[in-house]
């Protein structure tokens, strides 16, 4: 794993964030009041990300065996087009597509149960293209965030319990957190935290995780069943 830095993480997903949303065929006053948009997303609604958590409420009505960590179609969401992710938030340029999204964004909140809910907000901005609606949708969290914008431990550990414990029954085998970080931190992340959630958070998520893994709760290690077989 690639040693996490979090400033040189916030500065390359901004400008990914730029080469997305920046308008190429805009005129210079285009391109810097779309560039003014984004920085004032980013103050909002944090740092530009390349997936969440698996736990989030943006990923709450997955329909697929396999895990998803942006919102798409699988997640319940219609209409998504030319979208940057930011670490309570979103943003999508559909061509006339307004309907299909706010619609979903609807359903989906309505799914959220006791710690966040999701809006979303048409904006006049020049963003993607003139000929692009900008919607921006937001997860409103109903725990205060931490300092440094982060998600709350209670918060954290808590989606955290809610997504993996019912899986008990069916599991085979369990993971190890090595190879479950980056499913409950969100990327990018390091060993123990993300833009998603502090140090001292990722730690006590990482207790948490090693404690159920290790209580035999979902199976036997992967790597003892392999031992065995071998």
């Amino acid at each position: 794993m690639a040693v996490f830095r979090e400033n040189e993480a916030i500065d390359r997903g901004f400008e990914a964030a730029k080469r997305i949303l920046i308008p190429h065929e805009g005129t210079i006053e285009e391109r810097n009041e779309a560039l003014r948009v984004l920085e004032n997303l980013v103050s909002e609604l944090g740092p530009v990300v390349e997936g969440y958590p698996v736990w989030h409420p943006f990923l709450t009505m997955q329909k697929s065996t396999g895990p998803q960590d942006v919102p798409n179609r699988d997640c319940g969401y219609e209409g998504l087009d030319h979208t940057v992710f930011f670490t309570n938030g979103f943003v999508t340029c559909p061509y006339n597509g307004v309907e299909k999204v706010t619609t979903s964004v609807e359903k989906i909140s309505r799914n959220i149960v006791g710690v966040a809910s999701l809006s979303t907000e048409i904006i006049d901005a020049p963003l993607y293209s003139k000929n692009t609606d900008t919607i921006v949708v937001r997860c409103i969290w109903n725990d205060d965030l931490d300092s440094g914008r982060f998600i709350s431990k209670r918060t954290a550990i808590g989606l955290m319990l809610d997504h993996e414990i019912p899986h008990w029954h069916r599991s085979e085998v369990a993971e190890t957190w090595e190879r479950m970080s980056g499913y409950l931190l969100g990327h990018p992340h390091g060993a123990r935290s993300s833009l998603f959630v502090s140090q001292e958070t990722g730690m006590a998520m990482k207790k948490v995780w090693t404690v159920l893994s290790e209580s035999g709760v979902f199976g036997p290690f992967l790597e003892n069943t392999m031992r065995k077989q071998s």
